[in-house]
Order: structure tokens, then C-alpha cells, then sequence
């Protein structure tokens, strides 16, 4: 047994039994002890074990899940250390010591008294080490410390972890008895002898010492690509087992999404629905706007779950907040609750303060080496106690949607993120409007699809809109078939008639024809470029729509992305409930106006009489399209659909504007009048049959195989890589702000006393990064999230700062 340097603890000391040896410091009454969460991790990995099982490239390795239940069960044995324990106790000083590197001499020691391999050892003793802090550094830039920086040729170990000099005496880091007690406690745990003591056998911190030397020695070169994924993904499991545990959060085990999903449609499904139900592996369905789509991805979802081991979750992905809300609303509506409760539980993450909760219990840093014991810092961990809670949640859900984002920040592994990667083994994902991305995204995405492959996922993608050269470069990054379904001709009719306008849709010509839709009664649809567009174009409207619906507080609606979430929540609610999709060929006449940005374009079931757009990259220009007459049910027939021309490209490339002004040209030219399936066909094949398409594809393919070649190599697993997801969340060019008047109470629903980090997130607005200086952002180390300048109104949105008069 490991040598100890005193027999009792040092003078004034207190004398701790193991019932007493905490593991955390809350709940303040009663705080959790570490033999308890010890084994609650170690449990918690049986369920994540049950979930993923053998999928993918986890089932190459059969000493994978003892490996990872054994590094749990000594994941957080350094927290014996008196100085550890001292710090839990309210007020109490803080340590400066790392714990999970003091965890390392009991797995030295039993590794010995088990005769685990050299491998075994190597592996169990890096998963301990990692489970907080990195191993090495990638960079100086700033971040956590990577434990080769923090223990060195520096370090005093005995000092350390031995006995530590202090100004009321020496302090007995474990005590010989507490010690002989753990050992012997964790041996019956593992159904082993106590290893007897040793005459001249190494002190724990000798063990702790040559264990840690060990395993960085061991990943400061590169590995190979297998098994550093592998190493990542124990790593994952260890960590998402400890958050699980420490929030005494289940791993639900109910699929809200029934094998049976398809003969549970209230109508015979159709052609392409069924054929995605009969499909196993990758697959593709193309179908129009309003013919079943996402009942189609869910018929395939339901039939993988069968033939997939352990327990897969589903993930369905959308690009814009709107439609992540709008499909989990729909979800919650359809699927099958678990025994005993009302609805289904499904998982949803967008957004900043969401991410940040993720981020927090994925990478949650409570060893007893806090710099400062004061109220606030009692109160801040508290909020990350609540925050782990919320996050937790999210992975235990079997059913969440998520933007892309999410998926992607996953592959950036990493201590922070091996969690939230180790949930895309063993999965199914639903992406859904893919067309949307820019080709960076889309790239990415690709190497993302190749990714889930080797962890055993399989992958959906639904679009109206799929461009030929989209298809190809889907089918290439894959080794596994990817088989595409396509709804045959005629799955939907006719819906529109197809005008071109040279004329801007803000021209007066324009807005009077709109007025002249409004006063006959229908309901309007303007869908434009840019937020200040729609704002404009809004302004001049809204009291006409509202005129037409005298007391209809809802006759006249703003969609855009520049708004607060918890206002633009309600807009969205508005919009579904007054403009639904048509059911019957009932002259139903509700009137109304909305214009919105491309927000709308996606994934909600809406409905108008009359349609006028910016034109747009052509598949934005179909998917505008398919919220008019969405169902081809309007007693009229097919209805009016005008593009305008525009000015300007932006918000979008001007080689995909014209490209998409140019097809649509074509296509009158050729005769046609119609938005059919065939024709938008023909509309895709023409736009990337340009320089500009063939650029596309180029870009598309650079960004998947640099992502590729900068993230998802895993030969370095155990490197700090914080500064990549940084660098990834930039590329997508988006960030959440805050407007300066929504401070206190931003401050108060993150930390206040019955605040929730989630309610904060009603307070953001997105903007892109290169809109920060135009609205004087700065940005708030306390609250982490910038602020901004400008003028704000619930109706209306965000607006830029009006300068300041210039007296004179």
C-alpha cells in the first residue's frame, strides 16, 4: 500500500472517517460524498453504454467501456486530499492543487493490485487526467492551463500531495487510516483483494508524479487517427458520465419516434414517404414543398431504429431558429409521449446562452483549485450547477433539434467538447433544408456526414431544392451507399403563376399592386432580402392590412432575424395560428399581410393567397414560393407568384443572384409559367451550370476537406483546442447580443436567485459579426455576451443607432 508520511492527522486537524470525504459542496446541508458519486458515475456509464453499445468504430475496440467504467469509479479519488476537502466546506480555503491529478496514484495502485495491462493503465490513467483540463497546450493563447504547464520540474509534489506547509502547521494530505479505509473500499468496488502495504513502496504523490509523467509523455507526439478518435470518444463518455452524475440526470430511455411511425399517418402515405420507410442506410429524398417531407425523414428515422445496436438518438437539424421552434412544436404535437406523461420530451438547442450551458457542464471545471472561496464564487457555482442541470437534459433527451453549429462544434473534440461528439455515435440525423448553407457550411457538413459514418450514425437529407452538384458531393464523401429518393412528377400541382417583375418591390407600382391584393382580401405574402427592406416595406403597408382587418391585432406581421427570441416567439406563434396551411378548396378569405426575411423560408407550414419577392439565390426563390398556395388548394387555382428584381445582392453573392435571375429568365423564355417540381429542376440545373455554380462546388469541396484535414484528424486528441471552436464559431458569422437596456434583467435571469440561464436567451438578438461596429457593440467579460447600441421595437425589431443631433 502506498507509504503516507504521518500516522494521524497534523495538530489541529480535523479527523475525517471516508463517510465523511466529500465530493462536492453542495447541497450546502447535505453535501453529495465522493464514494456516492463515484458510484453514480460509474453507473452513469452503463447507460451511456446502453445507449451507444458497440456502434462504429467503438466496436473495434473491446476494452473500450471497462476502460471508461473504471476510469469513473477513479475519476475523482484525488478529492480525498485534505486540502480538497477543506475547500468544499463552506468558506473554506482553496487549495491550488488539481485533483484529478492526485486521482492518478490510485489508479497506479490499483492497477498494480489488479494486474491491469500496461495499455489498460495507460488509457484509465489519461481519461482520469483529462476529464477537465487538457494535457498539453495547442498554443499560447490564452485559455485554461494545460496540465503539463500547471505540474513540471517545478512542481514540489511532496508538498503537494504529501504534506503541505501551511501557517497552522503541516497538513497530512491523507491520513494512513482514511487511506487504508478508501483502498479498501474501492477494492470490493472492483471485487479485489486490498493490496497489502509494502516496505519502501511510493508515496502518492511519487505515484501521482510518474502516472501523470507517463501519460503526457504518451500524447505529446501524434497517434494514429483511429486511435485518437477512440481516445476522444472514451474521453466523452467519462465526462458526459460525470455531468450526468453530479445532475442526477437518467439517460431517458424513451424513443418518442415508434418503429410503427408510418402505418400511424392519419392518410396512406405517399410514394417517396414510403420508400424512405423501406430504406436502410444513408438517404437523400427530394420532394416538393408541402408533399410530407418531414414525414418522410421521420418513416426513415423509424425504420433505422431497428436495425441500429443499443439505443440511437435522433437529431434533426434546421438552419434557422424559427423552424428549430416551429419542428420541435410539431414534434411535441406528434410523437409518442413516454408511459405517464402528456407529451413527448424533445431537446432543443439554439443559441448563445443554450451553447454556453452546453459548454459549461461539457467542460465544467470544479476542481479544488478556484482562486477565490467568496460569496460570489459560491453563488456562480451554484449557477453552474443549475446550468449542468438544463444541459444535461439535452443529452438525455433521445429526440432534440439543433442547428448545424452544435453538430460541428462537436468535432472540434477537445476537453470541452468530447461530450457533445461521443452523442454522435450510434445516431440518426435528419438534415433538413441542407440546400440553405453557404458552400463552407455545406462542405463542412460533408466531412461532418463522413465523421458520423466511421461512429456508426447513419444520416437523412431533405430538401425540395438538392442542386445536382450538392448530390454529388454528398454521395462522394461517403463510403457506405447513400440512396436517394425523389417524389415522382405530379406528387404536388400546380400551385402558381410565375411573373417577373424588373420593377423593386419598395417601386410604387409595386406596393400598390400589394395594396390592391390586401384590399380584395388576401392574404399577402412579401418576402425581401434584407431587414431594412422588410422594415421599410412594412412601414408602408402595415396600416393598410390593418385597415382591411379592422380589430385584428395580428393583420399586419414583421418576420426577421434582428429580433428579441422571446418577441420574435410570439411574431411566429402569431404567424402560424392566423396564416396555416389551406385543407380543402374553401374559399376561406383571412386576409392579412406579412413580410419577412428569408426566415420564413424554411420548415413552416404557412399559407397566402398572393405572393411578391426579391429574387435570390434559386432555391431560396423555390422555397418562397412554397408558402404560397402551399398545397395548391386555393379555390382560384394556381395563383400569382411576382420576383422582383433587385439592386443589390446583399445579403447573398452576386454570382448567385444573377445566376437565379438569369434561370428564371431562361425559363419564361422557354415557356414556362409555373413553379412545378420540373421546372424548379430546370431552374437548379440551369443556375449551377454557370462560373458561379462551378465555383460553388469548388468552395464546397475546399471547405469539406480542410475541415477535414484541421479539425477531424484526432491525432492529437489530448491538445487544448479551444481557440478552433472559437475560430468555427466565427466562420458561421453569427453571434447573440444583448441591447444595453436589457442589462439588469439580462443579469438577473442568468444568476438571480430563481433566474435560468435559458429564459435569459429570450433577451438576444443575432446579429453577424460584422454588424457588431455598426451598432457600437461592446463586449461584457461578467456577462459574456456583447452589447449593443440602437433602436429597438417590438413590432419593428432592431433598428441602427440614430446619430445624435448636431447642435449648432
Amino acid at each position: 500500500m502506498a507509504a503516507v508520511s504521518m500516522t494521524t492527522p497534523g495538530r489541529g486537524q480535523r479527523r475525517r472517517g471516508l463517510s465523511d470525504v466529500r465530493a462536492k459542496s453542495r447541497p450546502r446541508h447535505d453535501p453529495e460524498r465522493l464514494t456516492t458519486h463515484s458510484r453514480v458515475v460509474h453507473d452513469a456509464v452503463g447507460q451511456i453504454e446502453e445507449r451507444i453499445a458497440q456502434a462504429g468504430l467503438v466496436a473495434t475496440d473491446p476494452f473500450f467501456w471497462p476502460r471508461v467504467r473504471r476510469a469513473a469509479l477513479l475519476h475523482d479519488t484525488g478529492k480525498i486530499a485534505e486540502g480538497c476537502q477543506q475547500q468544499l466546506e463552506e468558506g473554506g480555503r482553496p487549495w491550488g492543487e488539481r485533483h484529478e491529478v492526485f486521482s492518478l496514484a490510485y489508479v497506479d495502485l490499483l492497477a498494480a493490485a489488479a494486474g491491469w495491462s500496461d495499455a489498460d493503465r495507460l488509457m484509465i490513467a489519461t481519461l482520469v487526467a483529462s476529464h477537465h483540463r487538457a494535457l498539453h497546450a495547442a498554443s499560447s493563447l490564452g485559455g485554461k492551463a494545460a496540465l503539463s504547464r500547471l505540474y513540471n520540474a517545478h512542481t514540489r509534489w511532496e508538498e503537494a500531495f504529501t504534506l503541505t506547509p501551511g501557517p497552522s502547521g503541516s497538513l497530512v494530505q491523507v491520513p494512513r487510516g482514511l487511506h487504508r479505509e478508501f483502498v479498501a473500499w474501492l477494492s470490493g468496488f472492483l471485487a479485489l483483494d486490498p493490496p497489502p502495504p509494502s516496505p519502501g513502496e511510493p508515496t502518492l504523490a511519487e505515484r501521482a508524479r510518474g502516472l501523470l509523467t507517463e501519460v503526457l509523455t504518451a500524447w505529446q507526439q501524434p497517434v494514429k487517427p483511429d486511435q485518437g478518435l477512440l481516445a476522444v470518444l472514451a474521453q466523452g463518455a467519462l465526462t458526459l458520465a460525470d455531468h450526468a452524475g453530479s445532475a442526477h440526470q437518467q439517460l431517458q430511455t424513451h424513443m418518442p419516434l415508434q418503429p410503427d411511425y408510418l402505418s400511424r399517418l392519419p392518410y396512406p402515405p405517399h410514394a417517396h414517404q414510403r420508400q424512405m420507410g423501406e430504406t436502410t442506410g444513408h438517404a437523400v429524398l427530394i420532394a416538393p414543398t408541402g408533399s410530407g417531407k418531414t414525414e418522410g425523414g421521420l418513416a426513415w428515422a423509424a425504420a433505422q431504429l431497428p436495425t441500429m445496436p443499443g439505443r440511437p438518438r435522433l437529431v434533426w437539424t434546421l438552419p434557422y431558429r424559427a423552424s428549430l421552434n416551429a419542428i420541435r412544436r410539431r414534434f411535441t404535437d406528434t410523437l409518442v409521449p413516454a408511459p405517464g406523461e402528456a407529451k413527448p420530451d424533445i431537446g432543443l438547442l439554439h443559441g448563445t446562452v443554450a451553447q454556453t450551458i452546453l459548454s459549461e457542464a461539457v467542460n465544467d471545471d470544479t476542481g479544488c483549485s478556484h482562486s477565490t472561496a467568496s460569496p460570489e464564487s459560491v453563488r456562480a457555482q451554484a449557477g453552474k450547477a443549475r446550468a449542468r442541470a438544463n444541459a444535461m437534459r439535452l443529452f438525455a433527451q433521445r429526440v432534440r433539434v439543433a442547428t448545424p453549429h452544435q453538430l460541428l462544434i462537436g468535432a472540434v473534440a477537445g476537453p470541452a467538447y468530447s461530450s457533445v461528439l461521443l452523442e454522435q455515435a450510434n445516431a440518426l440525423f435528419v438534415l433538413d433544408e441542407l440546400h440553405a448553407y453557404e458552400p463552407e457550411t455545406f462542405g463542412r457538413l460533408c466531412a461532418a456526414m463522413r465523421l458520423w459514418e466511421r461512429l456508426g450514425s447513419r444520416f437523412a437529407v431533405l430538401s425540395a431544392t438538392l442542386a445536382p452538384p450538392m448530390l454529388s458531393m454528398i454521395d462522394e464523401s461517403l463510403e457506405q451507399l447513400v440512396t436517394c429518393c425523389k417524389a415522382p412528377a405530379g406528387t404536388a400541382p400546380v400551385r402558381h403563376r410565375l411573373v417577373l417583375d424588373d420593377l423593386p418591390i419598395t417601386d410604387p407600382a409595386s406596393t400598390g399592386r400589394l395594396r390592391d391584393w390586401l384590399a380584395d382580401g388576401h392574404s399577402v405574402l412579401a418576402v425581401v432580402n434584407t431587414v431594412a427592406t422588410a422594415q421599410t416595406l412594412f412601414a408602408a403597408l402595415a396600416d393598410d392590412a390593418r385597415q382591411t382587418q379592422p380589430g385584428d391585432p395580428h393583420a399586419a406581421l414583421l418576420l426577421h432575424s434582428l429580433f428579441k427570441h422571446r418577441d420574435r416567439d410570439v411574431i411566429e406563434h402569431n404567424l402560424l395560428r392566423r396564416h396555416p396551411e389551406r385543407t380543402t378548396r374553401e374559399d376561406r378569405r383571412a386576409g392579412g399581410l406579412v413580410v419577412a426575411t428569408q426566415a420564413v423560408e424554411v420548415s413552416l407550414q404557412l399559407d397566402f393567397d398572393r405572393g411578391a419577392v426579391e429574387n435570390a439565390p434559386v432555391e431560396a426563390v423555390a422555397q418562397r414560393a412554397g408558402r404560397v398556395n402551399r398545397r395548391g388548394l386555393h379555390p382560384d387555382g394556381p395563383v400569382e407568384f411576382r420576383v422582383h428584381a433587385v439592386k443589390t445582392h446583399r445579403p447573398y453573392e452576386d454570382g448567385a443572384v444573377q445566376a437565379a435571375w438569369s434561370a428564371l429568365n431562361t425559363l419564361v423564355t422557354e415557356g414556362a409559367d409555373t413553379l412545378s417540381e420540373q421546372d424548379i429542376d430546370r431552374l437548379l440545373d440551369l443556375a449551377y451550370d454557370t462560373e458561379w455554380g462551378h465555383n460553388w462546388a469548388a468552395a464546397a469541396r475546399a471547405a469539406r476537406d480542410g475541415f477535414t484535414s484541421e479539425f477531424l484528424t484526432f491525432t492529437d486528441p489530448f491538445h487544448d483546442r479551444s481557440e478552433y471552436a472559437k475560430k468555427l464559431s466565427e466562420r458561421f458569422d453569427t453571434v447573440e447580443v444583448l441591447h444595453h437596456d436589457d442589462t439588469d434583467e439580462y443579469r438577473t435571469l442568468v444568476s438571480g436567485r430563481h433566474g435560468d440561464p435559458l429564459l435569459a436567451s429570450g433577451l438576444l438578438i443575432p446579429l453577424r459579426y460584422g454588424q457588431l461596429a455598426t451598432y457600437n457593440a461592446t463586449y461584457d467579460r461578467r456577462l459574456g455576451v456583447h452589447l449593443i447600441d440602437g433602436d429597438y421595437d417590438a413590432a419593428f425589431g432592431l433598428r441602427p443607432p440614430t446619430d445624435p443631433e448636431t447642435i449648432l
